[in-house]
């Protein structure tokens, strides 16, 4: 007796496929964003993160910070 299939094994995830060019295309991206300074530092992120919870929340960091 073979194992019934659902549907899920019919085709693969979004994440199961692997595109090369889409992969190298958004490393190429992230890099430019990188060298053109569009980047938030972790500790702007933690910061903004942590403060999330409190009576004063800051506001969303921005590029540079």
């Amino acid at each position: 007796m073979t194992k019934p299939r659902n549907e899920m094994d019919e085709e693969p995830g979004v994440f199961d496929v692997e595109d090369e060019a889409a992969i190298e295309a958004a490393t190429q991206r992230g890099l430019a964003d990188i060298e053109a300074g569009r980047v938030v530092s972790h500790e702007a992120v933690k910061r903004w993160l942590l403060s999330l919870s409190t009576d004063n929340p800051l506001p969303r960091p921005k590029c540079g910070e």
